[in-house]
C-alpha cells in the first residue's frame, strides 16, 4: 500500500517516511498542497499526510481539491492546538487531525485504525450496487444520485434517464430511443420530454450546466454520458 506524506519541512518528511517504509508501506514524498493533490490521483494510494501550513497551496485548500475526486483517508499535521483549527481541518474533509510535535507511535496507530474504518467502508460498500462516472455517483440498490458526494434530488424518470446513460457510457442514443426505452411509448408524442429531463438533470448533477462534462449532446443525433 502507499501512502503520501507532504511537509515542508524536509527533516520529518524524511523521519516519517523512514518509519513507515520499516512498517513495509510505500511511501510518497511531497512538499506543497500543488504536489499533494497530484500524488493523490495515485489509485493506489491508501492514506494521505498532510500538513496544513505548506507554500503555494496550503493542506486545507488541498485537501478541499482531494476530495472532488477522492475519498482516500487523510490526516492533517498542524503547529496548532486550537479546536477551531482541528475543526476547520474536518469541514475541509480531514479524518484525523495530530498536533505537532507527535509520538510517531501515535501517528503509527492512527494510520492503522484510519486503514481498519476505510478497509470495513470498502467491505460495505461493495454490498451494495454503484455506478460512478466523474463527479456523479448513483447508489442503484436505494436509487439515490449524489454530485461531488452531495445527495442530489432526482425525480424517478430523471434516475432512470441517467442510470440507462451511465449504464452504457459513450453511446449516443437518440431521443426516441430514450422515449421507447424509459418512457415505454407514455409520451412518444412529445419528443421533448427528453430534452427537459436532460437539461434538469444538468442542472442537478453538473459542476456548470450550461458546459456539461458528462451528460452530452451529438448535434443532430442524440444524447450520451461522457465517463
Amino acid at each position: 500500500m502507499k501512502i503520501v506524506v507532504v511537509d515542508d519541512e524536509a527533516l520529518l518528511v524524511k523521519g516519517i517516511r523512514f518509519n513507515l517504509q520499516n512498517e513495509g508501506y510505500e511511501v510518497l514524498t511531497g512538499s506543497n498542497g500543488l504536489e499533494a493533490v497530484e500524488l493523490a490521483r495515485d489509485p493506489e494510494v491508501g492514506l494521505m499526510i498532510l500538513d496544513v501550513m505548506m507554500p503555494e497551496m496550503d493542506g486545507l485548500t488541498a485537501c478541499t481539491k482531494i476530495r472532488e475526486f477522492s475519498q482516500v483517508p487523510i490526516i492533517m499535521l498542524t503547529a496548532k492546538t486550537e479546536d477551531m483549527d482541528k475543526l476547520m481541518g474536518f469541514d475541509h474533509g480531514a479524518d484525523d487531525y495530530l498536533t505537532k510535535p507527535f509520538n510517531i507511535l501515535e501517528l503509527k496507530a492512527r494510520i492503522r485504525a484510519l486503514l481498519r474504518r476505510a478497509g470495513n467502508q470498502g467491505r460495505e460498500a461493495q454490498k451494495r450496487n454503484y455506478l460512478t462516472g466523474g463527479n456523479i455517483k448513483l447508489d442503484l440498490d436505494a436509487r439515490n444520485a449524489y454530485k461531488n458526494g452531495e445527495l442530489a434530488d432526482l425525480t424517478a424518470k430523471e434516475f432512470d434517464v441517467i442510470e440507462f446513460l451511465m449504464r452504457n457510457p459513450n453511446r449516443v442514443y437518440s431521443r426516441e430511443a430514450l422515449l421507447d426505452t424509459i418512457w415505454a411509448y407514455e409520451y412518444r408524442s412529445d419528443i421533448r420530454t427528453v430534452d427537459v429531463h436532460i437539461r434538469r438533470l444538468r442542472e442537478k448533477l453538473e459542476d456548470r450546466p450550461a458546459q456539461p462534462q458528462h451528460i452530452l449532446t451529438k448535434w443532430g443525433v442524440g444524447y450520451y454520458f461522457k465517463s
